[in-house]
């Protein structure tokens, strides 16, 4: 530990495992340091320092009595030499120098050390749960003929290309068998036709239930095919949590007791007022055979994590009781650390952040609606400034198949644009929903609507992958740029600059030691071309206020010598609305020529 200030201490560790790390903290008087310290003030003004010199000995011999072998033949030197009362300068330089000091650290008298009352537990997570790029996509519409359901087998076949575009998670809704009764049609239609496929978040049929694949998608042989191919490609296949069931859900059968009932003795369907989900029914988490549900959600969970699963997308969890989350993800991390959740939880922020301490992983955010400079400044200052970041790992989503804002409704290509790169470069994880939002699909239900018109919640859809006004080609080389970039892999570090445009959004991320530095600049008008100065704060940048650096936009692959804060810009929309510059500090002058002198 060391002294950051009056009475305050610091201090860290390392772990080397996944998983649960339990900690707490002790002190106790470092005898040898104090000694060291007023022998450093004496040197100068003290002639006979015999008694002090026995001091050291006594506390070093004390030292030598609890170390290893090697190190107690090191410190029995240094006790000899402490007793001749340092014979030469040199050795008296090296009592008081690190070496001695860094040995009697290892070994230090700890008999009556203070220990904190409480066991304190940090959760380990692997990398993926600070660093990620999702990609959501309904296997039923990668068939390659229009019209045609498709199969986990043609999904395999799109792999390449979510893969080209860089993303390492391929986030699947539910894969399992859809209930027919009160089955949603088109466009949530109350009636289905007989050709609608329904919603795959009606979870259960005669033919199964959550461990269950839907027939027409294909087998559990084909779901560990898709799992292999997709590990060849660098990706992760990612599974939706989504614990409900459709009114022909085996459970509904079999444990009745497990849902609400109404007085009319019917069972409860899920309901958003004024929305109405007939065709789902919520779990009861608090019915009185609660443990009988909780271990059977637990059974299903631990079934995909046997087939290779280990990342989870889990619906609503704000819905359910936040005791069965905090059971049931640490159940599972107990026997696969490795395990992570993504909560979808679009709820008040001290819920979301209770989930996050519950063990999810990753968290939805309100991104998905901060679209103005204040809304963005304000919403990310509050994470890169309080102890939520400590525990809250935010991920962003310009859209979902819930959720078409309003901003890319009206906003044309440009808009897609804008909010893609803001949410690849203001957030280390985050992810889109598509193919709807590469090729820039916005029309919504009626206006006033978040609802995407025909959603493929409730349709096959048939995409032309190969649209002109697709967005794949920029996709793929910001996610280059993430990748190549340790500064836009984390979320610690992020600093927003002045602007004098109220459209225009300026923010930097840095590596800790500033060896990676990453300056954007977004407009955020999605109409009209901007410009303007902007204002940055050198020091955040490690950067001298006297000399000239690089500014070299990675989207253009452009390269601008700025010098000092303030600097000129133009961003155009309809072409590029931003600018990702990597900082390159050394710009070479005269005096970096082989022959200057």
């Amino acid at each position: 530990m060391k002294l950051v200030g009056p009475d305050r201490w610091q201090g860290g560790f390392v772990a080397s495992t996944l998983g649960k790390c339990h900690y707490t903290v002790e002190g106790w008087i470092d005898r040898f340091g104090t000694w060291r310290n007023a022998m450093i003030k004496r040197m100068d003004r003290s002639k006979d320092l015999r008694t002090e010199y026995l001091i050291g000995a006594i506390l070093v011999e004390e030292a030598g009595s609890r170390a290893a072998s090697d190190d107690a033949a090191r410190l029995d030197h240094w006790v000899r030499l402490l007793r001749d009362e340092g014979s030469s300068e040199s050795s008296k330089e090296a009592i008081l120098g690190d070496e001695l000091a860094a040995l009697m650290q290892k070994y230090p008298d700890r008999r009556f050390a203070a220990r904190y009352s409480k066991e304190l537990c940090i959760v380990i997570d692997r990398e993926k749960a600070a660093f990620s790029a999702w990609y959501e996509m309904f296997p039923r519409s990668c068939a390659p003929q229009a019209g045609q359901h498709g199969t986990l087998r043609d999904c395999e076949a799109r792999l390449s290309y979510v893969a080209a575009m860089g993303f390492d998670v391929l986030y699947l809704p539910p894969i399992h068998p859809i209930g027919h009764t009160s089955r949603k049609g088109k466009n949530n239609e109350t009636v289905a036709g007989l050709d609608d496929v329904g919603s795959p978040w009606a979870i259960g049929s005669e033919q199964g239930g959550h461990t269950s694949i839907h027939p027409e998608l294909g087998t559990l042989d084909d779901f560990e095919s898709l799992m292999a191919r997709a590990k060849e490609r660098g990706i992760e296949i990612a599974l939706d949590l989504a614990f409900q069931c459709s009114p022909d859900h085996p459970y509904v059968r079999e444990h009745p007791e497990w849902f609400r009932k109404r007085p009319d003795g019917t069972i409860q369907y899920a309901e958003n007022p004024p929305k109405k989900y007939e065709d789902i029914l919520p779990l009861d988490f608090e019915t009185p055979q609660w443990r009988e549900l909780w271990d059977e959600l637990k059974r299903v969970v631990l079934f995909w994590i046997e087939h290779g699963v280990h990342l989870f997308r889990v619906d609503n969890p704000h819905t359910k009781a936040l005791s069965f989350w905090e059971w049931m993800i640490g159940e599972v991390k107990d026997q696969h650390p490795d395990v992570l959740f993504l909560a979808e939880a679009f709820t008040r922020p001290a819920l979301m952040y209770r989930l996050a301490k519950a063990g999810f992983s990753q968290s939805y955010t309100y991104f998905t609606w901060r679209n103005t400079k204040p809304e963005l400044t304000n919403y990310f200052q509050h994470w890169a400034e309080s102890g939520v970041r400590e525990y809250f790992r935010p991920s962003l989503w310009p859209n979902t198949p819930d959720i078409l804002p309003e901003f890319l409704q009206s906003g044309g290509r440009a808009a897609f644009m804008i909010r893609f790169i803001l949410a690849a470069t203001l957030g280390a994880n985050y992810g889109i929903y598509g193919p709807a939002f590469e090729l820039c699909e916005s029309i919504p239900t009626e206006p006033g609507s978040e609802e995407y018109l025909n959603s493929e919640k409730y349709e096959l859809k048939h995409w032309d992958l190969s649209s002109p006004k697709s967005l794949k080609d920029l996709i793929a080389r910001i996610n280059r740029i993430r990748r190549e970039n340790p500064a836009l892999q984390r979320d610690a570090n992020l600093h927003f600059h002045n602007t004098d445009n109220t459209e225009v959004i300026c923010f930097s991320k840095s590596t800790d030691d500033l060896s990676d530095i990453v300056i954007v600049l977004c407009n955020l008008d999605p109409f009209h071309k901007q410009t303007g100065w902007i204002d940055l704060d050198l020091v955040s940048l490690g950067l001298d206020p006297r000399r000239t650096f690089q500014a070299h936009d990675l989207l253009s692959d452009s390269r601008f010598l700025w010098h000092g804060a303030r600097n000129y810009f133009e961003l155009t929309p309809e072409s590029l609305p931003a600018h990702i510059m990597k900082v390159r500090k050394w710009v070479r002058t005269e005096s970096d020529f082989d022959y200057y002198f």
